[in-house]
Order: C-alpha cells, then sequence, then structure tokens
C-alpha cells in the first residue's frame, strides 16, 4: 500500500511554501522603508494558498498566445498595502506594522514547520513499525 503524502502532510506543505513567498515580501518592504515612491505590497494568503493548491489541478491552454493559468494567478495574489498614514515622500511602507506582519508570519511558518516534522516523525515509526 502506497503512502499518500498529499493526505498525510494535509495542507501544510503548501502552507509554507506561501508562508516563505510572503516573507519575501515582508522583508522587501522592510528593506525598502527608506526608498521614496516604494510602494509596500503583500499577498492575500487565503488566495495565494488556495491557488497554490490547485497548482496540482493545472489547466491547459488551447492557443501559444494564451498566459499559463499560474502566471496569472501570482500576479493577482500579490496587491499594494494601503498606508495607514502616507509619507511626503510617496513611501508606503509603515515599518511597524510590516515588523508585526512579519513576526505574525513566521511564527505561523514555525507552527507549519512543527505539525510537519511531528507528521513525518509519526509516517517514520509507522514505517519502521515502533
Amino acid at each position: 500500500m502506497a503512502i499518500s503524502f498529499e493526505n498525510a502532510l494535509g495542507i501544510h506543505a503548501q502552507a509554507l511554501e506561501v508562508r516563505s513567498s510572503r516573507a519575501e515580501i515582508l522583508a522587501n518592504n522592510l528593506v525598502n522603508a527608506d526608498t521614496p515612491g516604494f510602494k509596500a505590497r503583500d499577498i492575500d494568503f487565503k488566495k495565494m494558498l488556495g491557488q497554490t493548491m490547485d497548482q496540482a489541478m493545472a489547466m491547459t491552454t488551447t492557443n501559444g498566445k494564451h498566459l499559463p493559468h499560474s502566471q496569472l494567478e501570482a500576479a493577482d495574489a500579490l496587491l499594494y498595502r494601503a498606508p495607514m498614514q502616507p509619507s511626503v515622500d510617496g513611501n508606503t511602507v509603515d515599518t511597524q506594522q510590516e515588523m508585526a506582519a512579519f513576526t505574525k508570519n513566521a511564527m505561523d511558518y514555525q507552527a507549519s514547520f512543527q505539525f510537519l516534522n511531528s507528521k513525518f516523525k509519526g509516517l517514520t515509526s509507522a514505517i519502521k513499525g515502533d
């Protein structure tokens, strides 16, 4: 009987991937906090996770000029963050808001990672017969 990792691990493997992408976006915001005109970005986590899950069911294109489905979705998921208090130079990064979002994302990443780690330990134990 074959083990289905998708069934065994659930959504957490995809959640790690999306949280990793979000960490990069949030870190980019923080790095550019003093860049005039920089617009803070973020993703809609639920939407992006849903899209990541749907990639297993990739759509086929009927014409070579069609954009790949995943390209359309990825562009749709990256959003501009609305500033609470816009700056004079046009920069929309609120350092405290970005740090809070980055920290929460890191904690959520760690929680998903620990859950996956315990799942792998359970699978290893089941395979070994412990």
